[in-house]
């Protein structure tokens, strides 16, 4: 008769030692492949949550500016080489108004999911919320993901001015302050606020014109109704090429390979670090995840280094400067405290 377990129910047969091991064998084989199929099963659930099903749709990137303007032609073809890139399509969406304000606004109020891009620029991003309270907060609500070009700035007069050079038309201000008028295209523009620098790192009292827009400050200074300007290389160069104004110097501080021939400010005054431009870049909305930042900024890598853009950015007189998240906002956190000297010193305020 078969022994039967204190605790058991059913008997237990005597076993030889082969069946011993075989049964032990089985034993082991069954934990080592359940052990297998779940770590195989581990694997692929992190593989799965590891990835980022992005995108899936076609992405907005919103222009805070009317067509035809550099920050559009840049972005338009920006968004072209993004698209074959990230693998669907980029759509360009021209929201203008109140200096590029209601644009930006759109994005800084935009779910934070990839699919809603801001081509960013200074007017609206650094210099608008330092003159004035703006429905949106910049470093709140929308993170730098890269930084593209920037827009070089030309000190130009009328071709009859007197000054040969830089230097000579510098010591003609300083010996007369006061006589001099200079345009910009309005009160707290960037050609602005860049004029208003210009003219305290080297002493210079200009008497300020402004006016609604760069095309009638540059029409006064061909004709010589005003006396100089620095506006943006876009602006100058056609007119410089065609013999129609005469230019000094370039704001970056290495020059501008936009701008052949002229004179960086920094290193043809003694000026050092005088470096000063309209930048361009891309931002999200402030909680978009980072896989999704990583994938829309490789993709902005890639195409900036692409002949296409390269060509374009040289067309409309933009000046390539590529910088990654972290040196985009070292560079923002630089250029609005330069600006906010500019603004507190020259007690500059917004015209009402």
């Amino acid at each position: 008769m078969p022994k039967h377990h204190p605790n058991s129910q059913a008997p237990i047969e005597k076993l030889s030692v082969n069946e011993h091991r075989r049964l032990h064998l089985k034993t082991h084989l069954a934990l080592a492949l359940a052990s297998t199929g779940a770590l195989s099963s581990g694997l692929s659930l992190a593989a799965e949550t590891s990835k980022v099903s992005y995108p899936t749709r076609p992405i907005k990137m919103i222009v805070p500016w009317p067509p035809g303007q550099a920050t559009d032609l840049a972005a338009r073809v920006l968004s072209q080489e993004m698209s074959k890139l990230i693998g669907t399509q980029i759509i360009i969406d021209n929201k203008a108004g109140a200096g590029g304000g209601i644009g930006t606004d759109a994005v800084a109020k935009s779910p934070p999911d990839g699919y809603t891009i801001l081509a960013g620029s200074s007017g609206p991003v650094t210099v608008s919320p330092l003159l004035q309270k703006t429905p949106y907060d910049v470093e709140r609500e929308l993170i730098p993901v890269a930084m593209l070009g920037l827009s070089p700035y030309v000190l130009v007069t009328a071709m009859n001015f007197p000054a040969k050079d830089i230097k000579e038309l510098v010591e003609l201000f300083k010996a007369n302050p006061g006589k001099y008028t200079f345009a910009t295209s309005g009160t707290g523009a960037t050609a602005h606020l860049i004029t208003e620098a210009f003219n305290a790192a080297l002493g210079i009292q200009g008497v300020h014109i402004p006016y609604k827009g760069s095309i009638p400050a540059l029409t006064d200074v061909v004709s010589g109704q005003v006396h100089y300007c620095i506006e943006t290389a876009a602006s100058v160069m056609p007119l410089i090429r065609a013999g129609k104004l005469k230019a000094y110097g370039v704001s970056l501080e290495k020059g501008s390979s936009v701008a052949p021939g002229i004179v960086a400010m920094a290193s043809s005054l003694d000026l050092p670090g005088f470096d000063m431009g309209a930048w361009l870049g891309l931002m999200v909305p402030t909680g978009t995840p980072k896989e999704v930042i990583e994938k829309i900024a490789i993709a902005t890598e890639k195409a900036m280094s692409s002949n296409e853009v390269k060509q374009a950015f040289n067309t409309i007189a933009l000046e390539i400067d590529y910088r990654r998240s972290d040196e985009f906002i070292k560079y923002l956190k630089n250029i609005k405290t330069a600006f906010a000297d500019v603004i507190k010193k020259n007690s500059i305020k917004l015209d009402t």
